[in-house]
């Protein structure tokens, strides 16, 4: 299939066309080529607090699917291993434990919480036993603010990802944060994932589609600004609605920023509000169907549901509705791509951009 192309100059591109987010190829090309090999968001560091804290995760749930375990191991160091066993495969750790090591219960192998094979029953005087992939394989993991991270093969360090973040946020207690699961949902919608994060990145449809949001945003003063690997919005508050107080020597100093929204490649979010941060995954499930997970992280309660972050829930409902609406759109057989409008789309443009530099080289020569 014929790379996607993005004109670097925002004035004369055209977007990407609707058979990127209709095709099912495409939606399997994106699977390897972008989400293979991108950092996903896994955990928080408060679900491994002590050493021998083992936590099975799955990376990227519906899409990738990659069974993983996360381990502390006796020095407080994290690990990503493979949670399949080099034997024949059985999940070596199927629940939260706090452990001195791993077994797999099917033929009892046993690794250590660094993944190599300390005993294999059955194994004795069997030559050339064990070898490197008789370990647990290791992926490469890394955290931000307690954040936790992984990737089957990074395009890039995962400091690239977060480079620009602490410069507008790093003030703030991140590390305090706990997470509310009664704020803390997932939506399904029926509509492809580039298409939510195209959304998301452009403020042009926020006074049509959110009017709540519109009244606590000075709209004419939303901005955003662009990022190695990502992108921000930047919301100035509307009159005296809820604002962060920043502090002297910050980028922003002198304004009253309701919120700032982070896209970071290729599908999360974090949406840094004063009481805290909603962080959006975005999960690819299948051609037009998408699982978004949001999970709050409140370090001051008093403020939530002030301002800008007024009935997210809403404003979600409302994103849902018009981005599924745009879906049925891609698959017209008219549609070629539209223009970007260059004040309000320059996040937009700038994920296509980093989408079609990703997809380039050695894209499949299948017809199309």
């Amino acid at each position: 299939m014929k790379p996607p192309e993005i004109h670097p100059d925002i004035a004369a591109a055209r977007s990407l066309p609707g058979n990127f987010h209709a095709d099912p190829r495409w939606f399997e090309i994106v699977r390897e080529r972008v989400f293979a090999c991108s950092w996903q968001l896994i955990a928080h560091e408060d679900e491994l607090p002590v050493s021998g804290a083992c936590l099975p995760v799955t990376l990227l749930q519906g899409l990738l699917d990659e069974p993983l375990i996360l381990t502390r191991g006796g020095e407080g160091t994290l690990h990503a291993l493979s949670n399949v066993c080099t034997h024949r495969g059985a999940l070596v750790c199927e629940q939260a434990a706090v452990l001195p090591g791993l077994r797999c219960r099917y033929h009892g192998r046993r690794f250590d919480l660094a993944g190599r094979l300390i005993s294999a029953p059955g194994f004795d005087g069997v030559p050339a036993f064990p070898t490197d992939a008789d370990h647990l394989p290791a992926v490469p993991v890394a955290t931000w603010r307690k954040l936790v991270f992984a990737s089957l093969s990074p395009l890039f360090p995962l400091s690239d990802l977060m480079a620009g973040i602490d410069a507008r946020v790093g003030f703030l207690p991140f590390e305090r944060a706990l997470l509310d699961r009664a704020r803390s949902r997932d939506y399904d919608v029926a509509a492809g994932w580039g298409l939510y994060c195209d959304n998301y990145l452009e403020g042009l449809h926020i006074p049509f589609v959110h009017p709540g949001l519109a009244a606590a945003l000075d709209v004419r003063s939303y901005r955003t600004e662009l990022l190695p690997w990502g992108s921000v919005q930047v919301g100035v508050a509307s009159g005296g609605d809820c604002a962060f107080e920043l502090p002297p020597g910050h980028p922003d100093f002198g304004q009253r920023i309701a919120a700032y929204y982070f896209w970071l490649f290729p599908n999360l979010m974090l949406n840094v509000y004063p009481w805290g941060v909603s962080v959006n995954i975005v999960r690819p499930l299948a051609v037009g169907r998408t699982r978004v997970s949001f999970l709050s992280y409140v370090w001051d309660p008093a403020l939530v549901d002030k301002g800008a972050s007024a009935d997210l829930d809403r404003v979600e409902r409302e994103d849902e509705a018009v981005v599924e609406s745009v879906q049925r759109g891609m698959r017209s057989r008219l549609y070629r791509g539209g223009r970007y409008a260059p004040r309000h789309e320059s996040g937009t443009h700038h994920f296509h951009r980093l989408l079609a530099g990703v997809l380039s080289p050695a894209i499949d020569a299948s017809p199309g």
